[in-house]
């Protein structure tokens, strides 16, 4: 195993040149690139068999990095955030300056603060959002550990961070949508 320095430096040139990479997540294992670049973003629906009219979620590691996607935030989704004791993804409404191919048809997108120390370090280092996409081809079993994961998804990417291997991932976030007029519907729990 690499250590964590070298992991964040080799993901961060991969994702600098438009590549995609396979990580470690707070939740389950990953599928990810510079969610301000659209062909890199191209290649994971390409690589998941996922329609584009189903949207992505994105990585942020605070507040600069969420206001600098949303401009509006509604106090509730603060609310949210701080009082999850899980990792929680918000919908929020009307997102930029990121791909026009992460946004979901409704003009919202998915976004989650991560604490996580492998991908707060590399969002630090890439000062832009980190899309986060479940490492199974779309409509199959979403893989609970490394092991799991298909040899399709290994291939298809550009980099597969060596950390975490051996972790187990009981289940992904939870989801919530908050719209502008704080209407909050849980997706799932």
């Amino acid at each position: 195993m690499n250590d964590i320095n070298t992991e964040i430096h080799n993901a961060y040139e991969i994702i600098q040149n438009g590549g995609i990479i396979l990580y470690p997540t707070d939740t389950v294992w990953g599928i990810g690139c510079d969610a301000t670049n659209e062909k890199a973003v191209k290649k994971i629906f390409d690589l998941k068999k996922r329609h584009e009219n189903k949207s992505l979620i994105v990585m942020v590691n605070g507040e600069k990095m969420m206001y600098n996607i949303f401009k509006d935030i509604p106090e509730v989704a603060w609310q949210i955030i701080d009082l999850s004791e899980k990792p929680t993804t918000i919908i929020l409404d009307n997102p930029r300056n990121v791909a026009s191919n992460i946004i979901g048809d409704d003009k919202t997108l998915g976004v989650r603060i991560v604490k996580e120390t492998f991908c707060f370090k590399l969002l630090e280092r890439m000062k832009k959002p980190l899309v986060s996409s479940s490492a199974n081809i779309s409509g199959m079993f979403t893989p609970k550990s490394f092991k799991e994961i298909s040899p399709e998804i290994i291939k298809g990417v550009d980099y597969v961070v060596n950390l975490q291997h051996d972790k187990i991932c009981d289940k992904p976030s939870t989801i919530i949508k908050i719209s502008l007029d704080n209407q909050v519907k849980i997706i799932r729990k």
